[in-house]
């Protein structure tokens, strides 16, 4: 699965030289941040305009439709993870509210998807990670600021200031006993 800053997205296989299926055209807003789910049947793409779309991955069209789209940051959706079997999803991005990181059901009307907003980050989220064993978000936001979430009782365990800058990228060690974060600096 590939993204670019012109919004277009492509799927291509190992072993053919040509796309598999374009889910996005050039002109859309900038590509994010894009992942399968678990099982590898959805793909999901975050934009530079706050839009989160999941595609089904087995289409047969050259240019399918997502099968949900919604607005899930006012600004800008910068990262997101699928959780359970993608009916449950968080997004990081950036808010007028301050609601950087949410969690959204994709089983429900799109009025009604958000299940809870977590109000963090000042300046905005900037990547997101899901730590499955002990159901926790991590998120790292603009100024340096990591926040550890618990997803089940939907409330911030921890905050800490990791760097002075940026938080850019985030990973999680396949036991979950550590995580490392990086900076732009």
């Amino acid at each position: 699965l590939t993204g670019a800053q012109d919004g277009s997205v492509r799927m291509f296989e190992w072993t053919r030289p040509q796309q598999l299926v374009c889910f996005r055209q050039a002109g859309n807003a900038r590509v994010t941040r894009m992942y399968f789910n678990f099982q590898g049947n959805k793909c999901g793409v975050a934009d530079g305009e706050g839009f989160l779309s999941i595609w089904q991955v087995n289409q047969t069209t050259s240019n399918p439709k997502p099968y949900l789209s919604w607005q899930c940051h006012s600004k800008t959706t910068s990262d997101f993870a699928f959780i359970t079997s993608s009916s449950l999803v968080a997004t990081s991005g950036q808010s007028n509210d301050n609601r950087n990181v949410c969690l959204w059901d994709t089983l429900v009307s799109s009025g009604n998807s958000l299940i809870h907003a977590f109000t963090c980050h000042d300046h905005g989220a900037t990547v997101l990670q899901y730590a499955p064993k002990h159901q926790l978000l991590i998120s790292g936001g603009r100024k340096g600021y990591i926040c550890i979430f618990d997803i089940r009782q939907r409330q911030i365990l921890y905050t800490f200031q990791a760097h002075e800058s940026a938080v850019k990228a985030l990973a999680l060690d396949p036991s979950e006993d550590y995580f490392v974060t990086g900076s732009a600096e």
